[in-house]
């Protein structure tokens, strides 16, 4: 069982000392991408930091942080593609969200508050990840 799991309270997201509890110190080359970075290199880049989010003292906060401030990278099990597709809209998109912002961007209004709601689903952000999803 996780912290997270266990219910644990760990810090405040006010404060960004949560940031010493993380299990990505150390290991910020699994974060973010290299420069042409191709998709499988991601794929297996990102697996590994999963592993380390999945059982972070500090995954909501870190989740909260990434989410508020827009940030590049993978953070606490999402990369930017995910937070885009639930939302959380970047200020520059880069990959698939630059593609979509921009065929979006007469219905999108560009100062759209990160926390806002999204017509794409849990399940949508599954099959983007996954694969197509089992009904059932």
């Amino acid at each position: 069982m996780s912290v997270r799991e266990s219910g644990e309270s760990v810090r405040s997201s006010t404060s960004l000392d949560w940031r010493g509890q993380a299990n990505c110190r150390g290991h910020l080359q699994l974060f973010f991408a290299k420069k042409a970075e191709r998709p499988e290199a991601r794929a297996r880049r990102e697996a590994k930091a999963k592993q380390l989010c999945d059982d972070c003292p500090v995954f909501e906060e870190c989740r909260s942080f990434a989410r508020s401030t827009r940030q590049y990278g993978y953070w606490a099990g999402e990369s930017e593609l995910d937070r885009h597709l639930l939302g959380f809209h970047l200020t520059a998109p880069i990959g698939l969200a630059s593609v979509r912002s921009a065929t979006s961007s007469e219905s999108e209004p560009d100062d759209e508050h990160p926390a806002s709601t999204s017509t794409t689903s849990s399940q949508d952000l599954a099959e983007h990840r996954h694969g197509p999803v089992p009904q059932g």
